[in-house]
């Protein structure tokens, strides 16, 4: 099994910056992509950034500019830099992860963690 662990949230004002961690931690997993997704209260869950093991990156649309995505293949970590902040990016942030295990290839999610943008 592989088990994600986000960190970082929190409150933070419009403009200001924040960066999340998420760590894959388990064995006998191989990672082949990684990437945050949001959702926001009354909304469908969305993509904020993924990036493959090649170093393909994808963005939504919403954040591309202000945020990066950044990653430690060594420490199956995965970061998200996110500057400019808007009172729009108030949302629960998930870790996920594409993985196989015992020869199979799945999607794995990380708890969450939120952070508000309010000043």
């Amino acid at each position: 099994q592989v088990q994600l662990v986000e960190s970082g949230g929190g409150l933070v004002q419009p403009g200001g910056s924040l960066r999340l961690s998420c760590a894959a931690s388990g064995s006998g997993f191989s990672i082949y992509a990684m990437g945050w997704y949001r959702q926001a209260q009354g909304k469908e869950r969305e993509l904020v950034a993924r990036k493959t093991n090649s170093g393909s990156t994808n963005y939504g649309a919403s954040v591309k500019g202000r945020f990066t995505i950044s990653r430690d293949n060594a420490k199956n970590t995965v970061y998200l830099q996110m500057n400019s902040l808007k009172p729009e990016d108030t949302a629960v942030y998930y870790c996920n992860a594409a993985a196989s295990y015992s020869g199979r290839l799945d999607e794995y999610w990380g708890q969450g963690t939120q952070f508000i943008v309010s000043s």
